[in-house]
């Protein structure tokens, strides 16, 4: 079995090679007077307009001479005017009320942060869940004691050592303990519910950059690489035990694929991975093409087709233990019953045609799921059907993450520091 043990003295950092419109005009005559009928639905040019104008005895009932002896020059270009005015469809500029309705379920949040900043992970301390930390790009960490209503920024000494901008993929509380992981590798440990964050050393041989972390026990933890390491400790992370015995690429490339389409000689990396309560993982390929599982006590990754015709996007747990599958173009499928399992119905969503990022249950039957250009959706019947939040239209970012801290306390994270806080 593998054993990971920390660098002793000055610790390597790994990094990655890694509208044509028309007036229409229809004129009804009578012996005297001649009026018009104007379909404003659509604009256009106009060569003759006047409220009411008396026609000249002609020979012709279609003739086109007219007097205006009836309106001085004056009258009758304000008359024009007005009339064009309404004919073409100027409008008086939009009242409070006409505007958009606020979000029902969610409300934003706005960060002291830099424009640009993608949010990635949010946890709170178990013990004090008015406490909270959230996490982005450009070496972002904020903090909250109110539950969420406000953030500070905050910094880690520890982390400001080096000339690196760290991107905190993700962090875990498990009672006062805390782990931070980002890239290029780094590890943050906290045993005071995150008032001091100390860094934890890592080996320059580990396998791919960490991009996830999960608080397991007292002084313990599991981490998790994008070429597919798994890594558990139990001592405060003093020494890390390899739970799997190669990465993917290994895996894949030794078994030659085991009928895996696209998967021959793969050298790529994880696009997501997400754990289950259990300590089952799914992670994507990062070309979308296929999935991979892993449940505790196997020692390889196993390999899976995509069951849909579109590439994957994300893949993660529903709460009553089956898989969800969202595809590329807003496509989202769930898994027939639960576990693990090769077959996927798909679901009708009001998508519009921009990608659908994740997913995040709130409970067994109501789950949020969000997306590119503000999409955000909700089912209260565990998937089965969703409806659209039109009001997060609004909302110019894509929403990556959604995270549920329990039934009352949810967020969602996007990028130029997008956050949104769950209402209820």
């Amino acid at each position: 079995m593998a054993i990971l043990q920390l660098a002793t003295s000055n610790p390597g950092i790994l990094h990655k090679p890694s509208l044509k419109s028309s007036f229409f005009l229809n004129r009804t005559t009578t012996t005297t007077t001649t009026s018009f009928h104007y379909r404003t639905s659509q604009a256009g040019f106009i060569t003759k307009a006047t409220l009411s104008l008396h026609q000249e005895p002609s020979s012709s009932p279609d003739s086109d001479s007219w007097s205006c002896s009836s309106l001085n020059r004056r009258h009758f270009i304000s008359e024009t005017v007005t009339s064009l005015t309404v004919l073409i469809g100027f409008q008086e500029p939009a009242k409070s009320e006409d505007s958009p309705p606020p979000l029902a379920d969610w409300e934003r949040v706005y960060l002291p942060i830099d424009p640009g900043v993608v949010l990635l992970d949010i946890a709170f301390v178990p013990d004090d869940l008015n406490h909270g930390f959230l996490l982005g790009t450009r070496q972002t960490l904020l903090e909250t004691k109110d539950g969420g209503n406000t953030w500070v920024p905050r910094s880690i000494p520890a982390a400001e050592d080096e000339d690196f901008n760290y991107r905190f993929n993700s962090i875990s509380f498990k009672e006062k303990e805390g782990w931070i992981v980002g890239k290029p590798s780094i590890l943050l440990y906290t045993s005071d519910s995150g008032d001091s964050w100390e860094r934890i050393p890592l080996s320059a041989q580990l396998p791919g950059d960490i991009v996830y972390i999960k608080a397991t026990d007292d002084k313990s933890a599991e981490m998790v690489t994008d070429e597919g390491a798994i890594y558990v400790t139990s001592n405060r992370g003093y020494n890390w035990r390899a739970a799997v015995q190669e990465t993917v690429s290994a895996t894949l490339n030794r078994t030659v694929s085991s009928g895996i389409s696209g998967a021959s000689y793969y050298t790529g990396t994880f696009n997501t991975v997400n754990r289950s309560p259990d300590g089952s993982y799914v992670a994507v390929s990062s070309r979308g093409n296929f999935y991979l599982t892993w449940e505790p006590g196997q020692p390889y990754w196993q390999p899976h087709n995509r069951a849909v015709a579109r590439r994957i996007q994300n893949m993660g747990w529903r709460a009553d233990g089956g898989l969800w599958l969202l595809a590329r173009g807003g496509g989202l499928y769930l898994s027939k019953g639960t576990g693990i399992t090769e077959e996927f119905e798909e679901v009708p969503v009001q998508s519009r045609g921009f990608g659908i990022l994740d997913v995040g249950y709130r409970s067994k039957d109501e789950a949020w799921a969000a997306g590119g250009s503000g999409i955000l959706l909700r089912t209260t019947n565990g998937g089965k059907t969703w409806s659209r939040d039109k009001a997060a239209d609004e909302i110019a970012a894509n929403l990556y993450s959604v995270k549920f801290i329990n039934d009352n306390k949810g967020f969602v994270l996007g990028n130029d520091g997008v956050l949104l806080r769950y209402l209820g």
